[in-house]
């Protein structure tokens, strides 16, 4: 037969087997049909000699979920791009809002707890066409965020995240952080949810702290005996910027944790710096600089690079525009070496996902960017994590520092993270893994030169070293180039019934 494409003479490796050999990659109708050599011809074909040809990622957690969110996010090697941790709702509307977009990249979302809760606690109608982290803050009522649930308001949340799952949720997304008024009786009912409908919850742990009582170790610990009480799967988000200079022992308990059966996993991404709103209630707290080990000049706005001088200053910033997006620099990296530790302890946990909790591209005025121009505009920006956290992992981990096998490394941005959903999210279980029968979510990469690209001070530069990549079989990323009217990108839902 002819095939529609062939990959010749790459090093094909499936991360799930360990198969990884030179030889060629067939793909008709968007599935790859044959691995091998001699396979015959095919009407186009791509050369791999010396190239990695890979599953494309999987990121479980990014925020960005836009045209120029997908295009940054395929230079770094990335298929399918979920918004988890927050999520969305009515599900049902914003995947009819997604369908309406050329989406390049495979998506799907969680129901969104704290949007349910907001709506329970009245004067608020979450909306599927609005992006969730324009949904995030409030100085208005903050009832919803630090008020506990009465019995009658845990029952219309729970409601509304249930009516969520019921239109195709990957899971439930509990950013606790955000929502310190929640107590154990409404989380136990929602983590009863979850394992009712079999699907995970994502979950940014209550408290950032490194001192007792509320301390990052408290929430874990509290997250594990969730995970006891309820049989629901917890999914830990960014393990190390919550956990602060905790992250050793956070990882020896939830390791502890892991080898008794208990259904807890963890994903990191491999940066020092955090990314949230400005109103975000944590950084109001009186005690932030002694519990956090932070100071308020550590937390930077996007928009302008204005660095905050105390609390004062950020609560005018919160009341301004509490959805502004900030960055918070709070392990120095690159100048301390404990600091290096810490992060690589999280970014390395056996059996840990990468996944890039990467942020919205704003315009300067702080408004979501929605355009469609390529290059990005210069004068949008994000976290850098929103552009280079899989092809900074591959360099630094796999290249530069050999701290990682590079199969393991490749495990741990697709079958790892595809697991975690896998078994409410039937789809997934035919991507992340490069096999016969399988989708054609194919990256083809240059590990001597695959590199993040964006810094601090140069945000939305696309990464490089991702020589072709294919959504579906469709390419998306030919020969380093975009195709930018390519939009193969499909949703990703659940069938919980």
């Amino acid at each position: 037969m002819t095939y529609d494409l062939l990959i010749r003479n790459g090093r094909v490796i499936d991360p799930e087997t360990a198969f990884d050999a030179i030889c060629d990659l067939a793909i008709t109708d968007g599935v790859i049909a044959r691995i091998g050599t001699d396979l015959g011809p095919a009407e186009r074909e791509i050369d791999a000699t010396g190239l990695i040809v890979c599953p494309g990622f999987i990121d479980i957690h990014a925020h960005g979920q836009s045209v120029a969110a997908d295009r940054m996010q395929a230079f770094d090697g990335v298929t399918t791009s979920l918004e988890l941790e927050v999520g969305s709702l009515p599900v049902g509307e914003w995947y009819a809002a997604q369908a309406e977009t050329p989406r390049a990249l495979n998506y799907g979302t969680a129901a969104a707890w704290a949007f349910a809760r907001r709506a329970a606690f009245g004067d608020f109608t979450p909306s599927g066409r609005v992006h969730p982290i324009d949904q995030m803050g409030s100085m208005d009522d903050t009832r919803w965020s630090v008020d506990t649930a009465d019995e009658d308001t845990t029952d219309k949340l729970v409601a509304l995240t249930r009516q969520g799952l019921e239109e195709g949720a990957i899971g439930i997304g509990i950013p606790n952080g955000y929502v310190p008024g929640a107590g154990l009786k409404e989380l136990t009912q929602v983590c009863d949810l979850a394992a009712e409908f079999q699907c995970p919850t994502f979950t940014h742990i209550a408290y950032a702290s490194n001192l007792d009582p509320k301390s990052s170790v408290e929430s874990y610990v509290r997250l594990i005996g969730l995970a006891g009480a309820t049989g629901a799967h917890m999914h830990i988000c960014h393990l190390n910027s919550t956990s602060l200079l905790d992250i050793e022992r956070v990882v020896e308990l939830v390791g502890k944790a892991q080898e008794m059966g208990l259904p807890v996993t963890t994903e990191a991404y491999p940066y020092g710096t955090g990314s949230t709103v400005v109103g975000a209630g944590f950084f109001g707290d009186p005690e932030f600089v002694a519990r956090t080990g932070s100071s308020y000049n550590a937390i930077e706005l996007v928009k302008n690079r204005h660095r905050f001088t105390d609390r004062d200053d950020i609560l005018r910033a919160a009341k301004e525009d509490p959805t502004d997006l900030v960055m918070w620099h709070f392990l120095e990296v690159d100048v301390n070496e404990r600091h290096r530790k810490l992060l690589d302890t999280s970014v390395t946990m056996a059996g840990g996902s990468i996944a890039s909790d990467a942020m919205p591209w704003i315009e300067p005025d702080g408004t979501i960017y929605t355009g469609m121009d390529w290059p990005l505009p210069p004068e949008v920006s994000a976290h850098p994590r929103s552009s280079g956290t899989f092809t900074r992992f591959l360099r630094e981990h796999v290249r530069e520092r050999e701290t990682v096998p590079l199969i393991e490394a490749l495990a741990k941005c697709t079958v790892l993270p595809a697991r975690v959903i896998e078994g409410c999210a039937q789809q997934i279980s035919r991507k992340a893994r490069l096999r016969e029968g399988f989708d054609a979510d194919v990256l083809v990469f240059d590990l001597d030169t695959v590199t993040d690209c964006a810094t601090f001070e140069h945000l939305n530069r696309p990464s490089q070293g991702v020589v072709h990549l294919l959504v579906g079989g469709e390419p998306v990323i030919a020969d380093g180039t975009l195709i930018q009217d390519a939009s193969p990108g499909k949703p990703i839902r659940c069938a919980h019934r």
